[in-house]
């Protein structure tokens, strides 16, 4: 008698594809259900993996979870100026909301274990496994288990007639979302290597971005974005529009060594038009609306933040008390940010919100609301201590 039914994260890709066959031939399971979760890949790469569940497992589910992705995992980004070690963190974000919708099937299904195709090295497997043990289920994950070669699921894959969007001469491996897309893999692999622009979907080179800037507005409303050129928009709708807008300047792309959470150094190159735009935006109208003593606060608690948010903690105690925090502030972050888009670059040209504290009448050069002669008592206290201790030197 074998196992019973086993719940496996499904992507389409080589690494889940050839865990169907591995998790009844090698664990004994009795059914593999399939289960894609829609957080904004190609309806391509969608209509593949579900297509391929019905073809080679026992039942396949596909579920859209893309507007709870945007408002519940990519708004609180935003909010946070979520990045890790310098990119708009994307694959991270989607993890814990993926792991979540297979536990439902989970449970569901009346399975007691579910499957990953996470590698032994990477992030996603402690991403994932933080909400399958948090549920109290059975974790199998082959690829790591079984120590798998890439060239080894290849052929594998080639010996079981799965077809598989990789070959040898391009082994790229792809994650996508409506967030981030994410490419590495194969000789991508070597820090040195210099990558092919084939490898890029959402971004065009600097070499072939317009000469013609393109001067764009975006309005938000509580610390997330609400409208783009004064047209509003849902929030998955405003990124999509971003990305290729975005992208076609050649915005957003990061070719970078990443500290993975194991402590391995990793190449990894990431595509990401819209964060890239509207992180700068968002960071740059906090300036306008939020005291300094609350950006310089707040910026240590966003750093904190992203990295709970980048190793899928998102239950840890910590990270709602951060979120509070970070929701509080956000209640004045309303307004208008312009920026250019040009060759690879986002400058912003303004700024305007009803909550500023930006005041002319107090910083204008011009302005006589402000007696310049109350700053002379002021700057004969400023830095005393600092100047008592130069005295007592001198002396």
């Amino acid at each position: 008698m074998g196992k019973g039914t086993v719940i496996l994260a499904f992507s389409g890709g080589l690494d889940t594809s050839i865990c169907v066959p591995l998790l009844k031939e090698r664990y004994g399971y009795d059914r593999v259900v399939t289960v894609a979760v829609d957080v904004g890949q190609t309806a391509e790469d969608i209509n593949t993996a579900t297509e391929k569940g019905n073809l080679i497992a026992d039942k396949h589910f596909t579920i859209d979870v893309k507007d709870r992705f945007v408002a519940e995992h990519l708004f609180p980004s935003i909010k946070a100026n979520g990045s890790y070690e310098g990119y708009p963190m994307g694959t991270s974000l989607a993890r814990p909301l993926i792991a979540e919708e297979i536990v439902k099937i989970a449970r569901a299904e009346g399975a007691t274990a579910v499957a990953h195709g996470c590698t032994g090295k990477g992030n996603d497997q402690l991403r994932f496994e933080f909400i399958f043990h948090g549920a109290g289920l059975e974790v199998v994950a082959p690829i790591r288990e079984l120590n798998l070669t890439r060239e080894w699921e290849i052929q594998y894959a080639q010996e079981k007639q799965i077809p598989v969007p990789v070959v040898k001469e391009k082994p790229w491996s792809v994650d996508e979302n409506c967030w981030s897309r994410s490419i590495e893999g194969g000789k991508l692999e070597d820090p040195a290597f210099h990558p092919p622009e084939e490898i890029f979907h959402w971004t065009v080179s600097q070499e072939a971005a317009p000469v013609t800037p393109a001067v764009i507005s975006i309005q938000f409303k509580d610390g997330v974005p609400v409208a783009l050129n004064n047209e509003p928009m849902s929030g998955l709708d405003l990124i999509l529009a971003l990305n290729t807008l975005a992208g076609a300047h050649g915005v957003g792309r990061n070719d970078m060594m990443e500290d993975r959470i194991l402590g391995l150094k990793a190449r990894e190159n990431y595509e990401h038009p819209a964060a890239t735009v509207l992180l700068v935006a968002h960071r740059d109208l906090e300036h306008l609306v939020l005291s300094r003593q609350e950006l310089a606060f707040k910026e240590t608690i966003d750093a904190k933040w992203s990295e709970l948010a980048y190793m899928g903690l998102i239950y840890e105690p910590l990270y709602w008390a951060l979120t509070s925090f970070i929701d509080k502030t956000q209640e004045r972050v309303n307004g208008t940010v312009d920026l250019k888009l040009y060759k690879g670059s986002v400058h912003v040209l303004g700024r305007s919100s009803p909550d500023t504290l930006y005041s002319d009448e107090y910083a204008s050069f011009d302005s006589t609301t402000v007696d310049q002669c109350d700053a002379v008592g002021f700057s004969k206290y400023y830095g005393l201590q600092a100047r008592l201790l130069m005295n007592q030197k001198r002396d």
